[in-house]
């Protein structure tokens, strides 16, 4: 089983976030199908983009323990839908990227998206820059230990 499902629209940092939390070299790659980087699942924007493929969504989320919902803030437009999370049967947390190149208003803007979304907490990060993984990394481990101890 995969620790953590990435959701969220085309561009918006997934990739490059699988990448860093599993420590590999980020490099940009357009994501065309499901992918799996260690303990995480990455997953095709389109995917969040078109209604039609949610149910791709939920059935590759059987392989996790935690959705990741993902906002990008230098877009304008954000695809999640209010309450989004309450179709997941599992903890569904909100991480908005790109922090350290985007206005804070929009910052404020996807925070509150995700929070519509359900999706709490909702965590802060620039992957490229480094900020707010370490914080993102320690929450996603001591939910995966608390789910274990949970289980036994």
């Amino acid at each position: 089983m995969k620790q953590v499902i990435f959701i969220g629209q085309t561009g918006c940092g997934k990739t490059t976030l699988c990448q860093k939390l599993n420590e590999q070299k980020l490099r940009y790659k357009k994501t065309q199908a499901v992918e799996f980087y260690g303990t995480s699942i990455d997953t095709p924007g389109e995917y969040m983009e078109n209604p039609r493929f949610y149910n791709a969504l939920h059935m590759t989320s059987a392989e996790a323990k935690i959705i990741a919902l993902i906002a990008d803030p230098t877009r304008d437009y954000q695809a999640i839908p209010p309450a989004f999370a309450g179709s997941f049967a599992k903890r569904v947390i909100g991480i908005v990227t790109k922090i350290d190149i985007a206005e804070p208003k929009a910052v404020e803007k996807a925070v509150e998206e995700l929070k519509r979304a359900k999706a709490e907490p909702v965590f802060l990060v620039d992957t490229i820059a480094g900020t707010g993984i370490r914080e993102l990394e320690e929450y996603l481990e001591g939910e995966v230990y608390a789910e274990c101890r949970r289980n036994s």
